[in-house]
């Protein structure tokens, strides 16, 4: 199969597995709504114009023209606007909160009429429109079948259930990637040895008259050669090597290795010192406050090792997952500061970083990418991929908790707000405050999809400019 197919093909089974994840997660809210019995109007993958639909029972199920994203349609999605005033300031008795008391001073007398007679404005026609687009959906009789007549957990649960799905996903994706393929493990095999030696703080990678000679390049250690002890104690991983040669600096060791050509050889070796950068657990390079390398002085021979999938365990799962969850809610956190800096690279001379966000169209030029490339082994391609589908559900879960509408987040928290509200009355012997209008929210919904979609349009703009690759 040629580059170019094999690119295609990547492409085409990311494109899969978003629409596959997109409508799990929409499965998501549309199986606890049945069950609670929403009447659910619509399940669609998409947006935009509806390229093909059919209708079961109440529910039409369809696939619109821009498949990035979907939706289900509950009738009764927000409360009718209240009756009038609470009463409650000329009834000589106080509001049981300072909120209610605000909103009791801006209450209408009236509710608006369908007419919008009470309202002024766009944004307040933009508030009245969805009341009366949620209220118009129910039909006589069913009444009590509108969303927001739930109970609080039962609306948690429905807006919950689409993240929930994605993370199911992201597990499963991780836990197929880790224990059926493995990840790429430095092992105790020599790659490469190096002829000098180059500081962290330099940055070339070239050896120079001045620089000193690497311990290892004067030994008979040779490239494929496998480490299995240091001064007679058995290493079985890279950390083992390099923690007692970073901590032997100056000190003679005695390598015990099986020799590539057939034999144990015992190599006598003493470290140099070497200054290497700082890194984490997951070897990624760690700076300063200043945004500088941070570099510590060690023991240095001059050897690479060899990587190869290795599998892990059950365990290794669920901290993979945590580790991608935490690495998606950093980007969402500096999500402004790392929009500048794509606009930058876009726009301007500036560079993509490479963990920083993504479009889905970048995400698809990168599996193109791994899929085409001919240094890469058909086993490492197919769980470079499955990789990427479980990164890209773990960030679906993780963007849809964000508590703004009209994502997910944002309905959990409108219902966990009603629900404390309501609690907070009962403890005080108040009447119920009745459910949280969040139609009043419209204004900052439309504000956030607005948002929403000139990032979407910025990503994909600097995706196809100035693309992120791996490779």
């Amino acid at each position: 199969m040629t580059e170019p197919l094999l690119y295609l093909a990547g492409v085409l089974v990311i494109a899969v597995g978003v629409v596959l994840s997109i409508g799990l997660h929409e499965v998501g809210h549309l199986v606890p709504a049945k069950l609670f019995g929403v009447r659910v109007t619509q399940y669609m993958i998409g947006f935009g114009r509806t390229v093909w639909s059919r209708t079961r029972g109440e529910t039409e199920y369809g696939l619109k023209a821009i498949p990035l994203g979907g939706y289900i349609s509950m009738v009764g999605m927000f409360p009718p606007a209240k009756a009038g005033r609470r009463g409650r300031l000329f009834q000589g008795r106080p509001p049981a909160t300072v909120g209610e008391a605000v909103e009791d001073a801006v209450e209408d007398v009236e509710a608006p009429s369908r007419s919008r007679t009470a309202s002024t404005g766009f944004f307040n026609t933009l508030v009245q429109d969805a009341r009366d687009t949620s209220q118009d959906q129910i039909q006589p009789g069913e009444e009590h079948r509108a969303f927001y007549r739930l109970a609080v957990w039962k609306r948690v649960v429905i807006m919950l259930g689409g993240p929930a799905v994605n993370l199911i996903l992201g597990i499963l994706f991780t836990g197929v990637l880790l224990m059926g393929f493995g990840v790429l493990t430095p092992t105790t095999t020599v790659a490469s040895i190096s002829q000098c030696i180059v500081p962290a703080t330099q940055t070339r990678t070239s050896c120079t008259p001045s620089d000193r000679a690497a311990p290892a390049a004067g030994t008979a250690l040779r490239p494929g050669d496998r480490i299995t002890a240091i001064d007679g104690a058995p290493v079985r991983t890279w950390d083992d090597v390099t923690a007692v040669i970073r901590a032997s600096a100056g000190k003679r060791l005695e390598l015990t290795v099986a020799a590539k050509a057939g034999g144990t050889e015992r190599i006598a070796i003493t470290p140099a010192t070497n200054t290497v950068p700082v890194t984490n657990a997951a070897g990624v390079v760690q700076k300063d406050a200043a945004g500088d390398v941070r570099t510590q002085t060690v023991g240095f021979i001059g050897i690479v090792s060899t990587e190869a999938l290795q599998q892990q365990p059950i365990t290794a799962v669920v901290p993979a997952v945590w580790t991608d969850v935490t690495s998606v809610a950093g980007v969402i956190v500096n999500l402004p500061t790392r929009l500048v800096g794509v606009a930058q690279a876009a726009f301007g001379s500036g560079q993509r970083d490479p963990n920083g966000p993504i479009s889905v169209v970048g995400v698809g030029r990168v599996a193109g990418e791994i899929a085409a490339s001919p240094q890469i082994t058909i086993t490492s391609k197919i769980a470079s991929l499955i990789g990427i589908l479980g990164s890209l559900n773990i960030a679906l879960f993780v963007f849809n908790l964000v508590p703004l509408l009209p994502l997910d987040g944002g309905h959990v928290i409108g219902a966990l707000w009603e629900g404390l509200r309501r609690g907070v009355a009962r403890l005080l012997g108040r009447r119920d405050p009745g459910p949280v209008d969040t139609a009043k929210l419209m204004p900052l919904t439309f504000a956030v999809a607005i948002l929403l979609g000139g990032m979407s349009l910025l990503l994909i703009y600097a995706d196809i400019v100035h693309p992120i690759t791996v490779l």
